[in-house]
């Protein structure tokens, strides 16, 4: 470990999130600090003033959607993202309890409830889902300009048919209530770079791109460590991280979560950024799919 004076580092981060679970991790276990940086994390309301923390320099780089600086590139402003944390979607679909197994195609015709005030991504990966299995999104009734937690207590109530949420959420509501069960994990669908790291370009510095490079170095042993141990050895933490939510369904979605890939490493995958460029030019956010390399630092995460 280094002698010298830690080095400041701040992130600005649009949610508090279980997916997020390897960061957290290495703040926990001292893993920013073996690289030499002091990692101070704020989360701003509403989410998007995190651009405001980057444009005025109080954050070093901001996590979240990457569709973000997808969709402001060559409209207001232009971000670079060095790596991701998540790369699989941790949302999960809730119905109502009925003997027939579940198909995606049973939601035509219906009302999805889909949650909101984090950003867009949630509305964009399932309706980019439906097109995937030639389901036409707009035969779907969706509700999805409210927070979760109203949402939720509606779709409790009897509005709506399906409920779209993160997995945490909906795992502790089919605790608690019986008549309403999970009809998709979504973490098991696919490569997509959910939470990524990113930052204006044009403020990329030397003595920022190796601040970086030991962040993403940091988070990398982050992913290892969670990926080598399974979530019940850590439940106490867990508890600690997460005490809204019972100890036993923290411990359930982590697990669920190492096993189908949410974490692998701080390099997002070109297969699952293509995929992702294509459902954002299918939703209007971006005129065509982005190129890779026009988004993405051009080094390696933990590269210099």
């Amino acid at each position: 470990m280094s002698l010298s004076p830690l080095q400041p580092f701040h992130l600005t981060a649009t949610g508090y999130n279980i997916n997020y679970l390897p960061e957290y991790i290495a703040l926990r276990h001292g893993f920013f600090r073996e690289q030499g940086l002091d990692v101070t994390v704020n989360i701003p309301k509403p989410w998007d003033l995190v651009l405001d923390n980057l444009a005025r320099g109080s954050a070093d780089m901001a996590l979240g959607g990457i569709w973000v600086p997808s969709m402001y590139r060559d409209r207001v402003q232009e971000y670079t993202v060095f790596a991701q944390i998540a790369n699989r979607c941790p949302l999960a679909l809730l119905r109502r309890r009925q003997r027939k197994p579940f198909k995606l195609s049973d939601v035509a015709g219906k009302t999805v409830l889909m949650k909101s005030g984090g950003g867009a991504s949630v509305g964009l990966f399932f309706k980019m889902l439906l097109r995937e299995n030639k389901i036409d999104e707009r035969s779907v009734d969706y509700i999805q300009d409210l927070e979760g937690k109203m949402l939720g207590e509606l779709f409790l109530g009897g509005c709506g048919d399906y409920f779209c949420t993160d997995l945490l959420s909906a795992l502790a509501m089919t605790a608690a209530n019986p008549d309403v069960v999970i009809g998709m994990e979504m973490v098991a669908q696919g490569d997509i770079p959910w939470s990524v790291y990113y930052r204006e370009t044009k403020t990329i510095t030397p003595e920022f791109l190796d601040a970086k490079r030991r962040f993403c170095l940091a988070v990398e042993k982050g992913i290892e460590w969670v990926l080598a141990h399974n979530a019940e050895s850590f439940r106490d933490e867990l508890a600690e991280l997460f005490p809204n939510v019972p100890v036993d369904v923290a411990v359930g979605v982590t697990n669920s979560f190492r096993k189908n890939g949410m974490w692998t490493s701080t390099t997002v995958p070109r297969g699952g950024y293509e995929r992702w460029q294509r459902g954002l030019a299918d939703a209007r956010l971006v005129d065509s799919p982005l190129p890779y390399e026009t988004v993405m630092h051009k080094t390696l995460p933990c590269d210099g």
